[in-house]
């Protein structure tokens, strides 16, 4: 008799190739909005915006789904972030959307605190813009189906990056083409999404978000990917190797306000 994991793991490799194949033609782009905060008078003023402000905006400009989510913190962390991520039809979603919120009344009242905020009381301590691709093999963002309390989920946040274009371009075909990115649902990661980054800090690099009940349910399936017979078989191949040469992982969890 075959298990719930089993046909979980079925569904989930159905909705990818479902969702791959009929929006393959209409890849999302995603900002990433990476806040550095000191301390929590920040944090709340920041919440505040999103919450009540940002976020209620963005729907009205049809943008239904953003995740906001806020760093695992441990000892070495003396800065704590929040990532704020938005899903666009097209590159000029964003500025058409920036403009229209500069319009948007109800946004400027709401969000007062924040975008008025004086030069020697910011509400942050910076701001880092990561413009992204979705990749083909995955073109639109998509919902996990989490049950725990939304204070013990982990998100998982990696970005790779490449010594040249031509291997960064390789690790994006590794994962299209090769097969990764549909490992990652076979195996119940549960991905938000996979992004070629087209505008950031550390190019040429790609990033991905995955989610999992909690640290323990995280741990359990970063086994099973490196256990699995296709992963050992697609990074064997001669033609992907040294295609990444630095890994960075942040470890999330989603506001309480997030739709992720």
């Amino acid at each position: 008799m075959y298990s719930k994991t089993f046909f979980k793991s079925i569904f989930a490799v159905l909705c990818f190739i479902i969702c791959s194949n009929t929006q393959s033609q209409d890849r999302q782009f995603y900002q990433l909005n990476i806040y550095t905060i000191s301390d929590k008078n920040q944090e709340q003023i920041i919440d505040q915006y999103l919450e009540n402000a940002l976020l209620p905006a963005l729907k009205r400009q049809n943008i239904e789904k953003v995740g906001v989510f806020k760093s695992v913190q441990n000892q070495q962390d003396t800065l704590s972030k929040i990532y704020v991520l938005v899903p666009y039809r097209s590159l000029s979603a964003i500025p058409e959307v920036s403009d229209a919120l500069l319009n948007d009344n109800t946004y400027l009242s709401a969000g007062k605190a924040y975008i008025q905020a004086q030069h020697d009381q910011p509400p942050y301590h910076r701001i880092e813009t990561v413009l992204l691709r979705a990749f083909s093999s995955m073109p639109v963002l998509q919902t996990p189906s989490l049950k725990g309390e939304k204070k013990d989920r982990i998100y998982e946040l990696r970005s790779y990056e490449s010594a040249t274009e031509a291997l960064y371009r390789n690790k994006v075909e590794m994962f299209d083409g090769g097969g990764e990115t549909a490992l990652f649902h076979q195996l119940g990661f549960q991905p938000v999404f996979f992004g070629e980054v087209i505008s950031g800090s550390r190019m040429p690099n790609l990033m991905y978000l995955t989610t999992f009940e909690n640290m323990d349910d995280r741990t359990a399936h970063w086994k099973a990917f490196v256990a699995s017979d296709k992963w050992n078989q697609i990074k064997d191949l001669p033609k992907y190797q040294n295609n990444m040469n630095h890994a960075d992982i942040w470890f999330l969890y989603p506001a309480g306000y997030s739709d992720y």
